[in-house]
């Protein structure tokens, strides 16, 4: 039986690949502050911590794991803590970032544009950087300790009914109250992961045979100008695009220039990426008729 840590795994995607995990048949076991109330599968195992203190990090490191999933890095402090912890103690450290270690594109990003093999180390906590910078970071020490084998999955921004960032809902929420959206830059190219995906990519790469940085992302890409076209027919109302707006009513997708990943390291090792054509109208579908209800 597969032994998993998932650290962070109450909600969202965290909470999905939870259950994913179980299914599986792995031991699973979720490591948070605890201050999230989540049911999860009966056979799953609790552990409370805090992930920016490494005395209390150090409760999750006092076994072996074949697989540690890491939801909740945000800093090359949280990373070294975890290098100090778990070194000779995981089989697999999977880390979750983004596609904001990247800069803006008018191409598919593939993984080479950001190399965390030679970036320069800056210890410091959350606090005090970016989340960018940290993440950045956080991929820089563990690719260059080399404390175990890692995998840095790069997400998008990811989307379900349950995003607890409400930026998708945000869009909906304007056009139907008639309300300006902010958009800078409507022909902005964009790309994203549905939580149920990015939950099933996670599983997945696991056990795959891949390691290093991967783009994970959904087929296709979209222009804001088609986002919020599909959200007013959608609505059956007029989109108010304004290039300057309140900061309330700047949109949360408000990009200045095109950010979309190529995902093709990961399909040439066998994982089969959801149609973004496909799923997304049905959740803005899905989202207008939770407002209307």
């Amino acid at each position: 039986m597969k032994k998993v840590l998932v650290l962070g795994g109450t909600r969202f995607f965290g909470k999905r690949l939870v259950q994913l995990l179980v299914e599986t048949g792995a031991d699973v076991t979720v490591a948070t502050r605890g201050l999230t109330q989540v049911e999860l599968p009966a056979t799953v195992k609790r552990i409370t911590l805090d992930r920016d203190d490494i005395h209390s990090l150090m409760a999750a490191g006092e076994e072996q794991w074949d697989v540690v999933y890491d939801n909740i890095c945000y800093s090359s402090q949280n990373a070294m803590d975890a290098c100090k912890v778990f070194r000779g103690k995981v089989g697999k450290y999977v880390l979750t970032s983004t596609l904001s270690v990247y800069d803006y594109a008018e191409e598919p990003l593939q993984e080479e544009a950001f190399d965390p093999y030679t970036y320069a180390i800056n210890r410091k906590t959350r606090d005090e950087i970016t989340y960018q910078e940290g993440k950045r970071q956080a991929e820089a020490v563990f690719f260059q300790e080399k404390a175990f084998p890692v995998v840095a999955v790069r997400f998008p921004i990811v989307l379900a009914e349950d995003d607890y960032t409400r930026r998708l809902w945000f869009h909906i929420e304007h056009v139907q109250e008639e309300r300006p959206i902010g958009i800078t830059n409507p022909a902005t190219q964009m790309c994203f992961i549905h939580a149920q995906e990015a939950a099933q990519f996670l599983e997945w790469v696991a056990t795959a045979s891949i390691t290093g940085p991967v783009n994970a992302c959904s087929d296709g890409t979209v222009s804001l100008a088609e986002l919020m076209e599909t959200i007013a027919q959608t609505v059956g109302k007029p989109v108010r695009i304004e290039k300057t707006t309140d900061a309330s009513d700047a949109s949360p997708f408000g990009f200045a220039a095109s950010f979309y990943m190529n995902n093709g390291k990961a399909k040439a090792a066998g994982f089969p990426f959801w149609s973004l054509d496909e799923w997304l109208p049905a959740l803005i579908q899905s989202l207008n008729e939770e407002y209307t209800f």
